[in-house]
């Protein structure tokens, strides 16, 4: 049994799903329309009142996931929390209201979910499609083959911002949804090409809360012919402005929370159906959340697709494959000598492995910061931000100074994860193919380790690397012992 929590710009969501029969069933939902996007102040932060209600709603979350035998949970944020300034000095909180970490995810990362979820619903395994998601703050486009997805943008205009922009006072009018439609087709003009887009050949689909509202509204009222078409939303935005203000919309499957914000929606859908060219949507009930579980269900299946991103990676920087694979296998090798209490850093310290050597790309020099400040700041499908930083500071303790990443070692695994890739870099980067049975390493207050004489012997360049590794580690107050044995 997964859960996913969506932290979105315009509501946070929370699905409950069992995996049974190849299919995820949702069997528990939650909805808090906090309007967390409207909450920025002009400076660029989240109100104390915005974060409160970003709190208290997680606190309401917490007490649901308490009442089912969770597998795994995943928390993600989404634009909003990408975008505001303090949003960093909120998480701690956050965290602690939801009792699980909260993951700002990048915009890729967000529609790459999306259509997971997407895919995960539509059976036909050939299609052509096209996936669109209007969030509150955020549109994600993902062009895709079945479950393959070929490209994905996401594009900083939603709901909630554009409702703010062109309807601040709640008045309707055809000026203002004129110059909303304008600018939701500017911010889409230049990358139309990028999907090369087929009308005839291409199924799409809306998956967002906003667009099953307007589906929804123009099924229920007898727009056009009651499909997502232009006609049926140029009716639709001609209802809108004959009622003339937000407080007067009355029409049936439009929910009163949302009407604040269906303007700015409504704008942004007619704009990107005219510069792609799209003549009808289909609304589906998945998105982001079943695109969570879905990626909880496949990582807890060993079908983790954070390791196709790196082999992917790996492969685009023409990474030694073989030299890679033995840095990360004797770095593993190490670490599990090293006794960490939990396995919480064994895969990244493996990922970060297959990975160090990747800013050779850039320059010999300085390899392993190029590597670090790649891999921080790349797009790496299943990744979370958080876990980039993690692997972007293993590779760059890989070797040399210690004092640039001297606060993440004082979580003691974090330290031992640190050393195996040292002392796997240094071994194999000397060409000694080690025997890990006849190895001796500990890290407690402080390192001690047994190799045996003929390694020495073979490769004499061994001992200035220990005696600089010395040095390192005394830089930082701890001290290295070395014991031939």
């Amino acid at each position: 049994m997964f859960a996913a929590v969506d932290l979105g710009s315009n509501s946070f969501r929370l699905h409950i799903g069992k995996y049974e029969d190849d299919s995820i069933r949702v069997i528990k939902s939650a909805r808090d329309p906090i309007r967390l996007a409207a909450g920025i102040d002009k400076s660029g932060n989240l109100t104390p009142q915005a974060c409160q209600s970003a709190i208290d709603s997680l606190t309401r979350f917490r007490a649901i996931l308490r009442d089912y035998p969770l597998t795994a949970v995943r928390v993600v944020a989404t634009n909003t929390l990408r975008v505001a300034k303090n949003a960093t000095e909120l998480l701690p909180e956050l965290e602690r209201a939801i009792g699980y970490p909260v993951e700002i995810i990048s915009g890729e990362e967000e529609g790459r979910l999306i259509y997971m979820g997407v895919a995960g619903v539509l059976s036909d395994a050939g299609e052509e499609r096209m996936v669109i998601d209007i969030g509150g703050g955020s549109t994600e486009v993902i062009r895709g083959l079945g479950e393959h997805i070929r490209h994905v943008e996401s594009f900083g205009i939603g709901t909630v911002n554009q409702s703010l922009a062109f309807f601040p006072d709640g008045a309707i009018t055809a000026a203002a949804f004129e110059r909303a439609i304008i600018s939701a087709r500017s911010h889409v003009e230049d990358a139309v090409h990028l999907f090369s887009f087929d009308a005839a050949s291409v199924n799409v689909y809306g998956s967002s809360g906003t667009m099953r509202a307007i589906a929804d509204t123009i099924r229920r009222n007898n727009m056009g012919d009651g499909r997502v078409t232009l006609p049926s939303l140029a009716e639709l935005m001609q209802r809108l402005i004959d009622f003339g203000h937000v407080s007067q919309i009355s029409l049936d499957g439009m929910k009163p929370d949302r009407a604040g914000v269906i303007m700015g929606g409504l704008a942004v859908l007619i704009g990107f159906m005219q510069e792609f060219g799209i003549e009808v949507i289909t609304p589906v009930e998945a998105g982001l959340r079943m695109g969570v579980m879905w990626d909880l269900q496949l990582r807890a299946t060993k079908a983790d697709r954070r390791d196709r991103s790196v082999e992917e990676f790996a492969r685009r920087f023409h990474v030694d494959a073989a030299r890679a694979h033995g840095v990360a296998d004797t770095a593993l090798g190490f670490f599990q000598i090293l006794k960490p209490t939990t396995d919480s850093y064994a895969r990244y310290l493996f990922w970060s492995a297959l990975l160090h050597e990747t800013g050779l790309v850039v320059s010999p020099t300085g390899y392993h910061k190029h590597s670090a400040y790649m891999i921080a700041n790349a797009d790496l499908p299943g990744f979370t931000t958080r876990e980039q930083r993690l692997m972007s500071t293993l590779i760059l303790g890989q070797k040399g100074n210690l004092k640039k990443i001297s606060e993440m070692l004082a979580d003691v695994d974090f330290a031992k994860a640190v050393l195996a890739l040292r002392l796997a870099v240094m071994f194999r980067h000397a060409h000694i193919t080690l025997d890990l049975d006849k190895v001796r390493v500990k890290l407690k207050s402080r390192i001690d380790l047994e190799i045996r004489r003929d390694y020495i012997k073979e490769h004499p360049s061994i001992s200035f690397w220990f005696q600089k590794e010395q040095e390192w580690w005394a830089g930082i107050g701890v001290d290295f012992a070395v014991k031939v044995i």
